[in-house]
């Protein structure tokens, strides 16, 4: 189960780690063998279905990513908690786009999962 505390403290760090473009920074909290799917995913890895699996591909997917955006930030909108999910709306204020990010945990509260939605 999420916690209230844990879910304010993860995405504070989240936040903050991706504002400071600290790829490595970001990925401590995600397993090995998560995967991500994303829109976004399409545009830089057009083979990729909009799905990337493993941290060392996603890792090389968010470089990519971030070398497009520099002036990439987040501002946090809301958080919203589940089961064993949190969901991080965002506001990407270099691109003045929202975002729904769903991170699923397993019991070692590291992401297993995430699924990204954007506005149009």
């Amino acid at each position: 189960m999420i916690t209230k505390e844990f879910a304010e403290a993860f995405t504070a760090e989240w936040i903050n780690a991706w504002n400071a473009h600290d790829i490595d920074r970001v990925l401590l909290k995600y397993r090995d063998d998560f995967w991500i799917e994303t829109p976004r995913a399409l545009e830089v890895v057009p083979t990729s279905g909009g799905k990337v699996f493993g941290k060392e591909a996603i890792r090389d997917y968010w470089r990519t990513s971030m070398k497009r955006r520099p002036d990439l930030h987040f501002k946090l909108l809301d958080l919203l908690v589940g089961i064993d999910s949190l969901s991080i709306y965002y506001l990407n204020t270099a691109t003045n786009k929202r975002a729904v990010e769903m991170l699923c945990f397993d019991s070692n509260q590291k992401v297993t999962k995430v699924i990204v939605n954007y506005t149009l």
